[in-house]
């Protein structure tokens, strides 16, 4: 036997044990045995360091820390689900699907448990893992193959079952889990080592996958469940559940509580037994997914622009504890709104310690009779965000305190009054400049969603709000690099990051800074509509209300939200310096000169010069609008390689079709 030969029959060896502990849990050999295994393929490379393979279980671990991660498109797009809350909303998407695919028999469903975790997925080629990324937006994430590498579970070769092969290309989908057991192995060995408590074993899990040093990861005990295929056609099955046992015979790690449904009524009896199990399972759960099994009817059935409308996640009701009211404070937000918050005697609640939990407003907590000192109920709603079902009153003592809103700012630096308009529930600090309103208000500004400024955190903003460097929005862009590196925990490199996301910030759009400037009721979708009507955000400055409610989707709320922001004087200095700073306060054409106006894009496949999300931007920015479906309103449909039903949609219904090259020439790339 050749030393290659006994090298790929060592990597077989601990592929196959790999599979038997990580994935199946009946393993076959002691971990001596494993060890050895292990040492012998690692000392035979060592001699042969030309025969090292990327697939070699001695690869899983070993990369220098990455500095950052790049960017991965998704094609197809990584959809969210709808939620339903109980029962009802699950029978209605069943009646929309039966409507859908004009049936008048039962749909066979799959019910699986929606595991609390990280979506990712992983791309094969030739049997041997390729790349993997985490979901971000959907349309586009980060590529982690070095730290999902170092995931026993997730295999670096497929197997091959008796009679068939992996396909040359596959994409899987999966949920990166922390086990709840090793999540307080985990704690208690940080609580030891004096280092900060992770809150959940969610959040140590998407934190651990995203280390820039792979190294770190790997000591993470993380584990994965893989539940679907970026494309169906990479595996021979006609339902979802023999999909699932095709990724079984790959290797791949599938949930072993998947149940194969004949109607709805049998799918929320599952869900029900699931739910009555949830503390059973070894990790967190936070619901059932619903999936129609067939996977024609599935192709037929499509998505809308977030999710598919073949599955739906069944949400279980928040888990509930009893706590002590401590004290209750107020909050300032970015609108100067004071947010009253009770801080609890700490709880944990569905694997999170909670400490506070917002009050919302006044009337809620003079409605639910919050005091401080209350034996109170509480829940996470949707399983996320604590808050206070009830005060026990039969716990009540006579010592209890009850709550007053103060009549000026609590932000000692403020001390601006206190009110209440008439047609609100809500009070407010009337001091546009309050430090604390400042600050909630720049972090909204640099937030992803927004101008995008990386690296822009919480206890930056604070540093600079506090010491007078900032006091407003558009301050940040005439910070120098020396003043950003003198701040606490700043380095040189940092501070340059810093600088240049700032500059990249300039060329976000005006669409999206209209958003950043947190104009109340003005979210993403308003600021882009009064962009593409009006062009310019000094053109939604100067309209009229008559001309702001002509817009469709404007209404006369967030039109004298808008003309009260613009008439502000420290909005037209806001605006002013960020027009000197260079900031894009306009599209780049005017709407006259917007060649895509009115048009509607639906793209398809792989496109090999833009990523999907950059294709889409191009359209935006010349006025067009994209879709997730064809339509008989749709214009043009965009085929890239590996097109799906879009591009025969498009063609039955005689929509004008055009390859990735026709439409760079379209818009003039």
């Amino acid at each position: 036997m050749s030393v290659k030969q006994h090298i790929d029959e060592l990597k077989n060896k601990i592929q196959y044990h790999n599979y038997r502990y990580y994935v199946l849990d009946r393993p076959e050999v002691t971990d001596a045995e494993y060890d050895a295994l292990m040492r012998r393929l690692q000392a035979l490379e060592n001699e042969n360091p030309e025969l090292i393979t990327p697939d070699s279980p001695t690869q899983r671990v070993g990369n220098a820390p990455a500095r950052e991660f790049p960017k991965v498109p998704h094609t197809p797009p990584m959809l969210s689900l709808s939620n339903a809350m109980d029962e009802s909303e699950v029978r209605e998407f069943d009646t929309r699907n039966k409507k859908n695919l004009g049936m008048d028999g039962e749909l066979e469903y799959v019910v699986e448990p929606k595991l609390d975790g990280l979506a990712v997925k992983i791309i094969y080629q030739a049997g041997t893992f390729l790349v993997g990324a985490t979901r971000g937006d959907g349309s586009e994430g980060e590529d982690i193959s070095q730290n999902l590498k170092t995931i026993r579970s997730i295999p670096l070769t497929l197997m091959s079952g008796a009679d068939s092969s992996p396909p040359d290309t596959i994409e899987v989908r999966g949920e990166v889990v922390m086990k709840k057991s090793d999540f307080d192995k985990l704690n208690r060995t940080r609580a030891e080592q004096g280092e900060p408590l992770f809150a959940n074993p969610r959040n140590s899990a998407a934190g651990s996958v995203r280390q820039l040093d792979c190294r770190i990861t790997a000591q993470r005990p993380l584990d994965c469940f893989f539940y679907a295929l970026g494309d169906q056609r990479a595996v021979d099955a006609s339902t979802h559940s023999e999909t699932l046992a095709g990724l079984k015979q790959m290797g791949f790690k599938v949930n072993q509580h998947i149940i194969v449904c004949s109607d709805i009524e049998e799918s929320i009896r599952a869900c029900k037994d699931i739910e009555n199990r949830r503390n059973d399972f070894p990790y967190e759960i936070d619901g059932a997914v619903i999936k129609v099994n067939d996977l024609g009817f599935q192709e037929q059935l499509g998505s809308i622009s977030r999710s598919p409308r073949w599955a739906i996640a069944y949400k279980f009701p928040p888990q509930q504890a009893t706590t002590v009211v401590k004290n209750i404070t107020v909050q300032i937000g970015r609108t100067g709104v004071l947010t009253p918050v009770a801080h609890l005697e700490p709880v944990r609640l569905s694997g999170v310690k909670i400490q506070n939990a917002t009050l919302h407003n006044m009337d809620q907590l003079e409605k639910k009779d919050i005091r401080i000192g209350d034996t109170v109920l509480v829940q996470r709603a949707g399983d996320v965000i604590p808050e206070i079902i009830k005060a026990v009153e039969s716990k009540r003592t006579g010592a209890e305190k009850k709550f007053s809103m103060p009549l000026t700012c609590p932000d000692p630096a403020c001390g601006g009054s206190v009110v209440k308009s008439e047609n609100e529930a809500v009070y407010r600090c009337d001091n546009p400049t309050c430090p604390s309103v400042v600050k909630e208000c720049i972090r909204h500004f640099a937030s992803r969603r927004a101008m995008n400024i990386e690296g822009l955190g919480e206890k930056l903003v604070a540093q600079l709000v506090d010491k007078h460097v900032i006091s407003s929005v558009a301050d940040l862009y005439f910070v120098s690099r020396a003043t950003w590196q003198n701040l606490e925990r700043m380095a040189e490199k940092s501070a340059q990051n810093i600088v240049e996301a700032l500059e990249k910030s300039k060329q976000a759009g005006p669409a999206r800074l209209l958003y950043a400037l947190g104009i109340r009721h003005v979210g993403e979708n308003t600021a882009q509509l009064l962009l593409d009507e009006l062009g310019s955000i000094a053109a939604v400055q100067a309209a009229e209300k008559e001309q702001l409610l002509n817009i469709k989707g404007i209404g006369d709320e967030i039109a004298e939200s808008i003309i009260d922001y613009f008439s502000q004087e420290h909005t037209a200095a806001i605006l002013h310096h960020l027009r000197e700073a260079g900031v894009s306060l306009s599209l780049q054409k005017a709407p006259g000169e917007m060649p895509l106006q009115n048009k509607t894009f639906v793209f398809t496949g792989t496109l090999k010069r833009l990523s999907r999300t950059q294709a889409q931007q191009k359209v935006a920015g010349l006025g067009g609008k994209t879709a997730s479906s064809v339509t008989k309103k749709t214009d043009y449909v965009v085929v890239g390689d590996s097109a799906g039903s879009k591009y025969e949609k498009a063609k039955k219904l005689e929509i004008a079709v055009l390859t990735e090259e026709e439409f760079l020439t379209l818009i003039s790339f």
